[in-house]
């Protein structure tokens, strides 16, 4: 719950404004994931938020930018570790299989790590597709996902 908690917030970061903890508790509500101030002033802490200008003397809650490619492959890990229920490949394309409403975030995450192999993505609810340059390509990023995620 978690995990997939977190993963709502980041996307809606991404896709509104937040200004407020109250707000972010209020939207993540509306979506029928009821959480306390506390909750979300954790959450906020455990991803790194950071309150950056939107002007007019407003700020808006949104992920640092400055992300260490060393904690997001131990954010990844956990990411894996916690949403990934399977990791398969057919030829050049691997299919991650995701706890319900995790694919956009692992698909994000995954993206993160700038893998040589892939060429892209695509995530829905709980499935990302991942096209590699070769079959020998989709190999590698197989065994390399599902080293992340143990």
């Amino acid at each position: 719950m978690k995990s997939r908690r977190q993963m709502r917030i980041l996307e809606l970061l991404r896709t509104r404004v937040v200004e407020t903890q109250e707000q972010l508790a209020e939207l993540l509500g509306q979506e029928g994931i009821e959480v306390t101030q506390a909750t979300v002033s954790r959450d906020i802490k455990e991803l790194n938020l950071v309150k950056t200008p939107v002007g007019g003397g407003k700020y808006r809650y949104s992920a640092a930018q400055d992300f260490q490619p060393a904690r997001a492959s131990d954010k990844l890990k956990r990411l894996l570790a916690d949403c990934c229920l399977t990791i398969e490949m057919a030829r050049n394309i691997v299919v991650v299989k995701t706890l319900s409403g995790t694919a956009p975030g692992v698909g994000e995450a995954i993206d993160s790590l700038h893998l040589e192999e892939l060429v892209g993505s695509v995530a829905g609810d709980n499935t990302v597709i991942l096209v590699a340059k070769s079959d020998e390509a989709a190999v590698s990023a197989t065994e390399r996902l599902r080293n992340l995620s143990h």
